[in-house]
């Protein structure tokens, strides 16, 4: 069994027989730590460090403005226990990731439910981006003032696809550079996730990738969500009210086809 350090904040699992590989796990909006995962993962020799990244002590209080060095810091610590360093993001998770792997020496990234931009947030007062570097905000797409939900709870889906149309020249600029990644790169998306066009995102980020002759796996299914299930894992509950789309067994579907690129990229036998 491997052995865990838990806090409020973040959780280490530390596993039997080190494979050599250490993973940085990042949550999206629902802001939890990832320990359940972290536990899976380290049973296969992974070292993991799951983090809360806002919402914590002395963090942001929500998606808004948050140092990517926050990061960089956790990733160096990682690099002074493994071989290999990879980080791992869902969701709002996963702009973070992929980022941080552009700016920050990493052996891979997986990127769950990605975004090929930089979104905007709102802290209760004012709305700028998500992330910032030396105490700058990265650019970010702005969200279409005019849109309502049509359903309860709500798809935000259609509200990304039109924020993305209304404001081309925004999104073009939050475009986050994934041809500086020199790690592996991994992208898994649902077609029916109803959060946001990941499935869109991945082959964006594909296709910027190959545009530099870098390479990135793609794994997709046609009927999976938002949310990810590796084998294993039991549906998540709670987080922001939303229709995440898909449906367990698809998104079950979907983890296990994800799963042999996961066990690769992580240096699982």
């Amino acid at each position: 069994m491997s052995t865990t350090v838990a806090g409020r904040d973040r959780h280490e699992a530390i596993p039997p027989v080190p494979n050599g590989t250490a993973l940085l796990l990042l949550a999206g909006s629902s802001g939890r730590v990832e320990s359940a995962r972290a536990d899976l993962l380290a049973a296969h020799g992974v070292r993991v460090r799951a983090i809360r990244w806002f919402g914590g002590a002395g963090q942001r209080p929500a998606p808004h403005e948050v140092p990517l060095e926050l990061f960089a810091r956790q990733l160096d610590g990682l690099r002074r226990e493994a071989d290999r360093v990879v980080v791992l993001g869902t969701s709002f998770g996963s702009e973070a990731a992929l980022l941080s792997a552009a700016l920050f020496p990493v052996d891979g990234v997986i990127a769950v439910a990605p975004s090929s931009v930089t979104w905007s947030g709102f802290d209760g007062r004012s709305w700028s981006s998500h992330w910032t570097v030396s105490g700058s905000p990265v650019p970010a797409v702005p969200f279409a003032p005019d849109w309502e939900p049509r359903a309860d709870p709500p798809a935000f889906r259609s509200l990304y696809e039109e924020s993305l149309r209304r404001f081309p020249a925004e999104a073009e600029r939050a475009r986050i550079p994934v041809e500086r990644i020199r790690g592996e790169v991994l992208l898994v998306a649902g077609g029916d996730d109803l959060v946001w066009p990941s499935s869109l995102f991945a082959a964006r980020i594909a296709e910027a990738r190959t545009a530099h002759g870098l390479t990135t796996t793609v794994v997709e299914h046609p009927d999976a969500g938002h949310r990810l299930l590796l084998p294993g894992e039991e549906p998540a509950t709670g987080g922001v009210s939303m229709a995440r789309g898909g449906t367990p067994a698809a998104d079950a579907a979907l983890g296990e086809a994800a799963w042999p690129e996961v066990r690769r990229m992580l240096g699982i036998t």
